[in-house]
C-alpha cells in the first residue's frame, strides 16, 4: 500500500495540474444568403453568382422575384475568377438554370502581398472566356453584373485595389464576343455612392443593397421574358 502512494499523489497532482477543457467555439452563424433553398415547383430557375456584394443582393432580389422564380445562389463568396474555374461545374450542379446572373472582379484586382493583383488582366480575360464557356453550354440565357466601385484613399480593412475601370473594360470585351447581356451594376449605383456605400468600404449599406437588387430583379425579369 505505502508503495502506491507515492504514484497516487503523482497521478493526483497532474489531475489538479492539467488545464480545464476549453468548451468548443461556436460556429459562425451562416450568412441567411448562402442558404440553400426549395424550388417551388412550376417556375423558372436563377442562379447567382459572385462575391459579398451580390450575397448582399440576394436576399431582396429573392423577395422582389417571389413568386416568379426560384432564386438561387452559389453557396459561398465567389471570390476571384480562379476560384470560378475551379468550382463552376460544382455550382451549376446536374439541375437546369434558365438565368444565371454572374460578376467576378473586386477580388481579381484586390492587390496582394507581393506586389502583384490576385488575378492580373490577362488571366482575368482568359479566366472569364472559360467561365462564359461553360455557363453557355448550360443553356441558361447570361447575364454579366460589371464590378462596383472602389472608393477612393484609406479602406476598412486597409486593402490595395488595381483600377475597377480596367477590369470592367475587360469584360465587355469578352461579353460582347460571346452575346452576354450586362447588367451595368457601377453606373446604376456611382450616382448613389455618397449615401449607399459603407464608408471607407467597397460594401453597401442595407439600402445599397436593396437598390442594387431592384436593377438585378429587373434585369432577370427582362431575361425571363424572352
Amino acid at each position: 500500500m505505502h508503495r502506491l502512494l507515492p504514484a497516487l499523489s503523482f497521478l493526483l497532482l497532474g489531475l489538479l495540474s492539467a488545464p480545464a477543457q476549453q468548451p468548443p467555439k461556436p460556429k459562425p452563424a451562416l450568412n441567411p444568403s448562402l442558404a440553400p433553398i426549395q424550388d417551388v415547383a412550376g417556375l423558372p430557375r436563377v442562379l447567382l453568382i459572385g462575391d459579398s456584394i451580390s450575397m448582399g443582393y440576394t436576399l431582396p432580389v429573392r423577395k422582389l422575384l417571389e413568386g416568379k422564380a426560384n432564386v438561387h445562389r452559389i453557396p459561398t463568396n465567389g471570390g476571384p475568377t480562379k476560384n470560378g474555374v475551379a468550382s463552376i461545374t460544382k455550382w451549376l450542379g446536374a439541375g437546369k438554370w434558365d438565368v444565371i446572373h454572374f460578376n467576378w472582379g473586386i477580388h481579381d484586382l484586390k492587390y496582394m502581398p507581393d506586389g502583384k493583383r490576385q488575378v492580373e488582366p490577362a488571366d482575368y480575360e482568359a479566366n472569364l472566356r472559360s467561365l462564359v464557356a461553360t455557363m453557355k453550354a448550360t443553356g441558361a440565357k447570361l447575364i454579366w453584373a460589371t464590378t462596383t466601385p472602389i472608393p477612393v484613399g484609406e479602406l476598412n480593412p486597409p486593402r490595395k485595389f488595381g483600377q475597377v475601370k480596367e477590369y470592367n473594360e475587360i469584360a465587355a470585351r469578352v461579353m460582347a464576343e460571346n452575346g452576354v447581356a450586362i447588367d451595368d451594376l457601377n453606373a446604376h449605383i456611382t450616382p448613389k455612392l455618397a449615401t449607399l456605400q459603407n464608408p471607407h468600404d467597397v460594401h453597401y449599406s442595407a439600402a445599397g443593397s436593396e437598390y442594387l437588387a431592384q436593377q438585378v430583379a429587373a434585369e432577370i425579369t427582362k431575361a425571363l421574358g424572352k
